[in-house]
């Protein structure tokens, strides 16, 4: 098993469940190297002192907390430990509720949950528990000196650890004041209709593998042909689709837009079905051949 990000354990009313805590997602972003465009020599990042300007090591590096200008109390591991012991040793449940009730906003970063050896009935119980019920448990955890707000849930066999944001950090409606400057404007029934059939007519189930990063497979294509063109090569961007997105920031009428969109859904759904159907006859052929 891969090394784990944190190993702790649930606490459950009198239950102790020793786990570990493991990714549940894979970052697919581009990692680019600043270089420097005389001779592409790589940039290094240094870390200096701003009194003298020299490198500081590693191991002289400390944390610091400014509690006047200028003036600064330093902490170690040890008192990050000391500050609360069972808070960085527990993910400490505190109360139940309906998954339906927790505003998407407030979530941030999904992990698994796997048992330790000693642990593995009471999280099988837990799991089955929180499916029967159709509850989340709602818990804190301290994961590298911060303490935060968790949802475990039942996934399959598997008891996932959601991270929350706290109340403060999410601001609701009532404390933003971005449209306050806009006016809505007023549309009427039919262009309400059409765009009600729009939507209705893209609505399928939800399939997260058929959405792709496109901006990374045409940054990784630009890439590719420059790696073939060679070095200083001017290359062709004829190749990379692009949409092409006007905005003149003028009142536009929804209604020729809304018509053709539903157009060509509607064009785009027989096209589907004659595929489909073709599909079948030559199946059929085959059969009967």
């Amino acid at each position: 098993m891969a090394g784990s990000i944190w190993k702790g354990s649930i606490s459950f009313g009198l239950l102790n469940i020793p786990v570990n805590l493991q990714k549940a997602q894979e970052s697919q972003d581009l990692h680019f190297s600043m270089l420097d465009e005389k001779d592409l020599s790589p940039i290094k990042y240094k870390k200096v002192s701003a009194k003298d300007g020299k490198e500081v090591p590693w191991n002289r590096i400390v944390k610091g907390f400014e509690y006047e200008s200028g003036h600064y109390v330093t902490l170690n591991k040890d008192d990050f430990k000391a500050a609360n012991p069972k808070a960085t040793q527990t993910i400490d449940i505190e109360d139940f509720v309906d998954f339906d009730e927790i505003d998407l906003m407030f979530f941030e970063k999904p992990y698994y949950l796997v048992p330790q050896k000693t642990g593995i009935k009471g999280y099988f119980l837990l799991c089955e528990a929180l499916k029967k019920t159709n509850k989340v448990a709602v818990a804190k955890i301290v994961i590298r000196t911060k303490q935060r707000l968790v949802a475990v849930m039942a996934k399959g066999d598997y008891l996932v650890l959601e991270i929350l944001r706290f109340a403060h950090e999410v601001l609701e409606l009532e404390e933003v004041n971005y449209l306050d400057d806009i006016e809505k404007p007023k549309f009427n029934a039919k262009e309400l209709k059409m765009a009600e059939e729009l939507i209705e007519g893209m609505t399928g189930e939800w399939n997260p593998d058929q959405y792709k990063d496109t901006y990374s497979e045409d940054i990784m294509k630009i890439i590719n042909m420059k790696i073939k063109a060679g070095e200083g090569q001017q290359i062709d961007y004829g190749d990379i689709d692009k949409e092409e997105v006007g905005n003149t920031g003028l009142v536009v009428d929804l209604m020729p837009l809304l018509k053709k969109s539903l157009e060509q859904k509607k064009k785009s759904r027989v096209t589907a079905s004659a595929s489909k159907k073709k599909t079948t006859k030559k199946t059929s052929r085959k059969k009967a051949g």
